[in-house]
């Protein structure tokens, strides 16, 4: 089914402008959609056919003012790991307010974390939602009141859940600045946990298409769905194909609990410490119903480390 025609002067609108709401802004205009970008000061960098906008969407009146004339709002909000548990509540409390009055419909960037601990298990989007940790708790009980809101029509929602993310603009992920920065300069590169363990990461563009899409299509809310996201192989697969493409062996440091390493500091890797499971036992997304609902594919895991190389370089070339 061909993707919905853009509607003149409605923007669509992103709240949050880390990498993945940036990738999602980026792509929203490449098809076409006047689109609003919003984060509390509005001084990042241009985005071309993209308008920035301020706003603090954690209260009901910043949340009014970042969605006023939207077709579609895609809420892509995050905060440092420590204040998760304290403000995501307080942000889709004013985000789902704010839909709610005015009837637009809502498209959330979700996690893998209300599933829990698998054992292995192949997650889809039927896997049970057995989380334990504080921050796997609190997003299971953020995804029952959206969906709640969405049976009870309150408001119109879709839940895009995605693996760790990959991809040009990636820098606090555990393929990101902890990564690629060393594989480039002959410096360290950390490994997380178990790292002979099949592990799925999600191209950053494969989120923001996904995202975008889901933008399109209502026929897809009411529901989570898992973004495309390439098959899973191992970390340590994944640093042989990034020693091919930088042209060195990675000098990689095994980090079996969490410790300050790199982009990670002190304060995050603590807060981490419950989520340590993911790299302790396989981590595999199943995106099959995505793809075959919508008619779209992965990128590939090689195309993705392609590009995301290329972008480090130059990032390591400004700094």
């Amino acid at each position: 089914m061909p993707a919905v025609t853009p509607q003149p002067h409605v923007p669509h609108t992103v709240l949050g402008s880390g990498p993945a709401g940036t990738a999602l802004a980026r792509e929203l205009a490449r098809r076409g959609h006047p689109v609003r970008l919003v984060d509390r000061r509005s001084d990042g960098p241009a985005v071309e056919g993209v308008e920035r906008f301020a706003a603090d969407v954690s209260t009901i009146q910043g949340a009014r003012a970042a969605i006023a004339d939207a077709a579609v709002v895609y809420h892509c909000v995050n905060v440092a790991y420590h204040l998760q548990v304290e403000v995501m509540p307080r942000v889709q409390k004013a985000v789902l307010a704010a839909v709610e009055e005015t009837g637009v419909r809502l498209v959330v960037l979700d996690t893998l974390y209300p599933y829990g601990e698998t054992g292995g298990a192949m997650m889809t989007e039927d896997s049970p939602w057995q989380a334990t940790s504080r921050k796997g708790r609190m997003r299971a009980e953020l995804d029952e009141r959206y969906l709640a809101a969405h049976r009870t029509g309150r408001a119109r929602v879709v839940l895009g859940r995605s693996a760790d993310f990959v991809g040009p603009g990636v820098l606090n992920s555990s393929l990101g600045a902890a990564v690629f920065p060393g594989a480039l300069t002959g410096g360290e590169v950390v490994g997380f946990g178990d790292i002979d363990l099949p592990h799925s990461y999600t191209g950053i563009e494969d989120v923001a298409a996904g995202l975008a899409i889901l933008g399109e299509r209502p026929e897809g809310d009411g529901r989570v769905w898992h973004l495309p996201t390439a098959p899973a192989v191992t970390t340590r697969e994944i640093h042989t194909m990034i020693e091919k493409r930088v042209g060195r062996p990675l000098n990689v440091v095994l980090l079996a609990r969490p410790r300050p390493f790199g982009p990670f500091d002190e304060r995050f890797m603590a807060e981490y410490e419950e989520m340590f499971y993911q790299h302790t036992e396989p981590q595999i997304v199943d995106s099959t119903a995505y793809e075959r609902f919508f008619g779209v594919a992965p990128t590939p895991l090689a195309d993705t480390l392609d590009a995301t190389v290329t972008w480090y370089e130059a990032w390591l070339a400004d700094r």
